[in-house]
């Protein structure tokens, strides 16, 4: 169970950590607003995660023989899809200047709702979970119900924690988050995610030379 957790904060970490327009529009409303406006804009796009993760799950379970005949390959693809994610983060360079705080009293589901249907309209998320699903057999023949519910909760868990974490930094430290930090923190969490995904794909590689040479 613990194993199941933390493939799915990991997994939460992954579709949530990359600066692109979310992350930047989560920033720039954390120091525009408040803290609050941009954990609720991060919480919008968890939300809009959610959906594609049922539907991704939810399709995985029709294919799920294919799945395990083609494991060793489909878990190699999938090491490179997340290289290449980690490489998108780490080449990523933002676009928008930090700007001063302003006191607000808006509510905030209308930041909460627009976050939503932004990432919503991105669907290409599906290949990136399909990608992250199978290279960490997040989804098993004999899961059991609880199990593959823990697994979903654990997803929204890792990203509630870097949408809290990325407000949290955006709203105290405000004075370094100009545009070298924000590169540095792209080019560390994706250098992190590169390394795990090579690791996978050292692990898929040697278990690929074992089915071609015993």
């Amino acid at each position: 169970m613990i194993e199941v957790v933390l493939k799915g904060i990991f997994i939460g970490l992954s579709i949530s950590v990359p600066l692109g327009p979310i992350g930047m529009l989560c920033i720039q409303r954390t120091l525009h607003k408040g803290q609050k406006f941009g954990f609720f804009t991060g919480l919008g796009a968890t939300t809009s995660d959610l959906l594609y993760i049922l539907i991704t799950l939810f399709f995985l379970k029709f294919i799920e023989q294919t799945i395990e005949e083609n494991k060793v390959v489909i878990q190699l693809v999938g090491s490179i899809i997340i290289i290449l994610l980690g490489l998108y983060i780490y080449k990523n360079n933002p676009s928008v200047q930090p700007k001063l705080k302003e006191t607000s009293n808006e509510n905030v589901f209308k930041y909460y709702i627009t976050s939503f249907f932004l990432t919503l309209s991105n669907p290409l998320i599906i290949f990136v979970l399909i990608a992250l699903f199978s290279r960490f057999e997040f989804i098993r023949k004999d899961e059991i119900w609880y199990q593959l519910l823990t697994g979903i909760l654990s997803i929204i868990l890792g990203a509630v924690l870097w949408w809290t974490t990325l407000t949290f930094i955006a709203s105290k430290f405000r004075i370094f988050l100009n545009m070298r930090g924000l590169k540095l923190l792209n080019r560390i969490t994706g250098g992190a995610i590169m390394l795990i995904g090579s690791a996978g794909l050292i692990l898929s590689l040697t278990e690929l030379k074992g089915l071609f040479f015993p």
